[in-house]
Parts: structure tokens; C-alpha cells; sequence
């Protein structure tokens, strides 16, 4: 699992850990989720390329850092992947913003496209796909397949909680994206949902249990 990252950090578990509890509600699941997101990004975006330029400080002159190579863009999965969309844009509000809709049809589980809309020159981008949960690894290995074939060659997952099963799927797919996670679970149950797990992590936060 050379891919795979888990970050392991006392906020994000502390903040995991009131996500999973089922008497959190949906306004406070929300919000734990934005900042969880935040949290990750600053791990995600850790091998960010720097470069030198020169700026000009109240007492003198100096040689900075700032951020080069590609631009970033931000996808979410549609449509649990929405409520970490704005954490990220907290660390990156330059970043544009695709949105790749999916859902899991559930007698086959398998991912059914209904909306895809990316910046146009995403393919020039690093490429942050984001999703709470990767169970199966279906609608994951789908979207990294679509961003492929738009030509994107730098892309990252970044999910919350994930299963064997769904590491395992795309370390199987796309063995050259990297895998974030805050949490890997114990695995899958009969229904594809991830066991501990925190729920369908789209009902929790729109609040449509």
C-alpha cells in the first residue's frame, strides 16, 4: 500500500470520532467535515513544489517562497464530496472547482454517471478528487478513469474514511494516484457500507436520513 496515506493527526481523530457518532447532527457534521478537510489538505498539498522570488519587506529585501508548477482544481464527488469542497477552498481559494456526479445503483452497487462538468483546463492541473467515504472504490476508480480521459496525469484521492476493499480497488485501477485518508476502517458490510464507519455520510450531511 505504497499509496496510501492516513493521516493520523489528534484533531482529525478527535474531530472523526464526534463525525462517527450517530446523535451528531447534520449541522455539526458539517461543520467537523470542512474542518476535517482543511486539516487533510495541508498533508494532501505537503509536496506542493516551491519556487524563489523576491519581495521587499518593511525593513528590507528578501528572497521568498511561493508555490509553482501546476495550478490546483478541486472535484468533488457529487454529491457527499460537496461538504469538503469549502475546507479545502479555505487553504486554496484560488482553486477551481469541477463536479463529477455519481451514484451507486443499489442492487449492483456499481457507479451510474448522471453530471460531469470540469474546468476546461483541468488537464494543466493538479487534481484534488474528494469523497467522505471510498467503500467499494467504484465511483472513485470511475471519476479517476473520467479525469484520465480528460487528460489529467496529476491527481489525488482524498476521501475520510475508507475500507480495504475500496484501497484495494484502486490500488488495482490507478496505482499511480495517491490515497488519503483519515481513517481505514475494518471493511465492508452486505450493503457496501463501511463498518465502523459514520453512515451514508451524503444523508448525514443534507440531512435526508
Amino acid at each position: 500500500m505504497a499509496q496510501l496515506h492516513v493521516i493520523d493527526h489528534p484533531l482529525i481523530q478527535h474531530k472523526l470520532s464526534i463525525m462517527r457518532n450517530q446523535n451528531t447532527g447534520s449541522k455539526d457534521f458539517r461543520q467537523l467535515l470542512e474542518e476535517i478537510s482543511m486539516l487533510m489538505g495541508y498533508e494532501v498539498t505537503r509536496e506542493l513544489p516551491l519556487e524563489d522570488y523576491t519581495i521587499k519587506t518593511p525593513l528590507c529585501t528578501m528572497n521568498a517562497k511561493r508555490i509553482s508548477g501546476k495550478k490546483l482544481a478541486i472535484v468533488p464527488i457529487l454529491r457527499a464530496g460537496l461538504g469538503m469542497v469549502d475546507g479545502l477552498l479555505s487553504l486554496m481559494p484560488v482553486a477551481k472547482v469541477g463536479h463529477i456526479g455519481l451514484y451507486r445503483d443499489p442492487d449492483t452497487h456499481l457507479p451510474v454517471e448522471y453530471y460531469c462538468k470540469l474546468p476546461p483546463d483541468v488537464a494543466n492541473r493538479t487534481v484534488l478528487l474528494v469523497d467522505p467515504m471510498l467503500a467499494t472504490g467504484g465511483s472513485a476508480s470511475d471519476a479517476l478513469t473520467k479525469l484520465k480521459e480528460r487528460g489529467v496525469t496529476d491527481i489525488r484521492l482524498m476521501c475520510l474514511v475508507g475500507a480495504p476493499e475500496g484501497v484495494k480497488k484502486i490500488e488495482e485501477d490507478h496505482p499511480d494516484v495517491p490515497i488519503y485518508l483519515a481513517a481505514l476502517d475494518e471493511k465492508l458490510n452486505d450493503h457496501a457500507y463501511i463498518l465502523p464507519g459514520l453512515g451514508d455520510a451524503g444523508d448525514r450531511i443534507f440531512g435526508t436520513l
